[in-house]
């Protein structure tokens, strides 16, 4: 892929991780009603979708997938798509939990549950492995190799049969 063609994807993907990130770091801060909350976390929610489409549509763009070669792509990248997907069900997790306690009241105490702190560092723990891994990923994807014929995808599907 050209550079000039791939600038303006790789800006919007760390759009999307810099929201994620700024939403995990502040939300706490931004809990003076339920609906902002909610708001927060629902924006938080749809920027990880967002971010997972974008990946998708680079992999369907690449010479690899049009190929039909698709089983080199997943073993490239199946940690980054995994962790994604086990980062997005602890954020739904953990915002579904911190609504529910927090409807009633909004200045209900939080870290009285053991299960609740539990979740929250596993989450934050997965957040920082998911924003390593799709910042590195969205880098590797920027490769022209992915996106014409050569030699190297010759010898990884010959390795790979």
């Amino acid at each position: 892929m050209f550079v000039e063609r791939y600038r303006p994807v790789l800006y919007m993907q760390y759009l999307l991780l810099l929201v994620d990130i700024f939403m995990n770091s502040f939300t706490e801060m931004l809990r003076f009603q339920n609906i902002i909350l909610l708001v927060l976390y629902v924006a938080q929610d749809m920027c990880i979708i967002f971010s997972v489409i974008v990946v998708f549509l680079l992999f369907f763009n690449t010479f690899i997938f049009q190929a039909g070669l698709v089983g080199i792509l997943v073993s490239k990248f199946k940690v980054p798509i995994c962790l994604t997907f086990i980062y997005f069900s602890l954020c739904v997790g953990l915002h579904v939990w911190t609504m529910e306690r927090r409807w009633s009241d909004i200045n209900v105490f939080m870290w009285d549950n053991k299960g609740y702190q539990a979740l929250y560092i596993i989450q934050r723990t997965c957040a920082v492995l998911h924003y390593y891994f799709y910042k590195r990923t969205a880098l590797k994807l920027g490769d022209p190799r992915y996106y014409q014929d050569s030699e190297w995808i010759h010898r990884e599907f010959e390795r790979r049969r």
